[in-house]
């Protein structure tokens, strides 16, 4: 499933007035051939140093100024309140910084059904935007019950603190089989995301407009690395980037990832871009049990830097906050709009993104080649280029990884994520060449500190 695979590159559809990057294709092109245009009835590409426009033109930032937080402050201790779980949290955080712009806070109904049934919005001026996950708010009937009567409510965290206000609001119907049938394609049990914040759900969803009344903060040694999308565009306003890259992970990074990575900047560097800025973007909210913690993860990737797999002078290493679901073609739109918003202009996707194992049956859950085909054709993704590449495998005659040449194909060795969990769980070492060994010191390490309850079979994971 980690396997990256080659890309589709789509063909535009008009559906949208905002402006249009083209999109880019790499397939079959050598130095030689480059010649900037998509086809004959284009006009030739031309190379912008402006990072693209957010969707909606602009960025939706819900976090109060500095100087209005002790009255909102007291404003929230004065409303009803709806206390929020880690992953509305991962919400909060997610709409407060801008990710979902132009959404301005909890979906309200006509904004859930566009995105379930359209996996997109339509805007007031008749644009449309890219939006294929629900960003939801739901309640139970006690809660509904309290609330009847007041425009706003207050969230609030866990030890009941102010986090937000939810202005102008509206209650609506919570259809959860609805909603998990067209988020997912199966209704099937097991879907980590469905098991861990719909299935006990309240059977109301509740939307309206946010006041985020402080930045969200999780104080796990990790929020400097959290940067928002204005901070991520001050950061390649500051470097020079005239394109900036985006390549979206959750698990540990071996030098196939790198290969893609590093192949990206020298192609865009060949079209005629200058610098080309990478943007290496682990998700860091809600994961399923088995996957590497963010923690965990975020140490090896400083490794990666550390031992010169990725140049540090042309990589920006920031966590993306959303809450993963393993939607497959449906959450790999929001992982690409999301990048939008934050000044990316290209994006890397591989083999099956966002998937996982059907969760009932011996199989994976989603076509692997459906997520590209679905980037290449999804409305309000027309200014985004996806980047094709072929299959990146391990070359026993290099001992390195490259792209894999079925000519040769005795030649090469296909390590899944099964085969290397396997490996660092029995402190076995890859081939040499498939990672750089700081950072498999780093999961090694991360398999060895796993504790288990008393029957010996839950892994519990340690802070990094």
């Amino acid at each position: 499933m980690a396997t990256m695979a080659s890309l589709f590159i789509k063909t535009p559809i008009q559906s949208t007035p905002l402006p249009k990057t083209p999109r880019l294709n790499f397939s079959n092109v050598t130095p030689k051939s480059i010649s900037y245009t998509q086809n004959p009835t284009r006009k030739p590409i031309r190379i912008s140093c402006a990072l693209i426009e957010p969707d909606g033109g602009q960025l939706v930032e819900l976090v109060v100024p500095e100087s209005e937080r002790d009255v909102k402050k007291k404003e929230a201790m004065g409303l009803p309140q709806i206390k929020l779980s880690r992953i509305d949290l991962e919400w909060v955080h997610v709409l407060s910084e801008g990710w979902a712009s132009p959404i301005t806070g909890f979906m309200r109904e006509s904004e859930f059904l566009q995105t379930l049934h359209f996996n997109s919005l339509r805007l007031g001026d008749g644009s449309v935007v890219n939006m294929s996950l629900p960003i939801v708010l739901d309640i139970d009937d006690s809660q509904k019950n309290r609330i009847s009567g007041s425009t706003a409510v207050a969230l609030v965290d866990s030890a009941g603190n102010p986090v937000a206000i939810l202005n102008n609001i509206e209650i609506y119907k919570h259809n959860k089989e609805e909603r998990i049938a067209r988020t997912w394609g199966t209704t099937a049990p097991g879907l980590p995301y469905v098991e861990e914040a719909i299935t006990s759900a309240g059977d109301w969803l509740i939307g309206g407009d946010l006041e985020v009344i402080e930045p969200i903060k999780y104080h796990d040694g990790l929020d400097h690395y959290r940067l928002s999308p204005s901070a991520l565009r001050a950061e390649f306003e500051k470097r020079n980037a005239d394109a900036v890259f985006a390549f979206q992970l959750r698990n540990p990074v071996h030098n196939g990832h790198a290969l893609l990575m590093t192949d990206t900047r020298r192609r865009l560097l060949e079209m005629g871009y200058k610098n080309p800025v990478l943007l290496l973007h682990p998700l860091g909210g809600f994961t399923k049990a088995d996957d590497v913690p963010l923690s965990w993860r975020m140490k090896q990737h400083q490794k990666v830097l550390e031992d010169g797999v990725l140049d540090p002078e042309n990589t920006v290493v920031s966590i993306f906050p959303s809450p993963m679901h393993y939607a497959g073609p449906t959450e790999v739109q929001w992982h690409a709009k999301a990048r939008i918003n934050a000044g990316a202009n290209f994006y890397i996707v591989g083999r099956d993104p966002a998937g996982m194992s059907h969760p009932v049956e011996k199989r994976d859950l989603y076509d692997a080649d459906h997520g590209k085909k679905v980037l290449s054709m999804a409305p309000g993704l027309e200014r985004l280029n996806i980047l094709p590449f072929k299959v990146a495998a391990y070359d026993k005659t290099q001992q390195k990884m490259e792209f894999f040449d079925p000519s040769r194909s005795q030649d090469f060795l296909f390590i899944s994520g099964t085969k290397m969990r396997t490996l660092a769980k029995n402190r076995e070492n890859p081939p040499d060449g498939f990672m750089c060994p700081g950072g498999w010191e780093v999961l090694v390490e991360y398999y060895d500190s796993l504790a288990t309850n008393d029957s010996g079979r839950v892994p519990v994971p340690i802070p990094a």
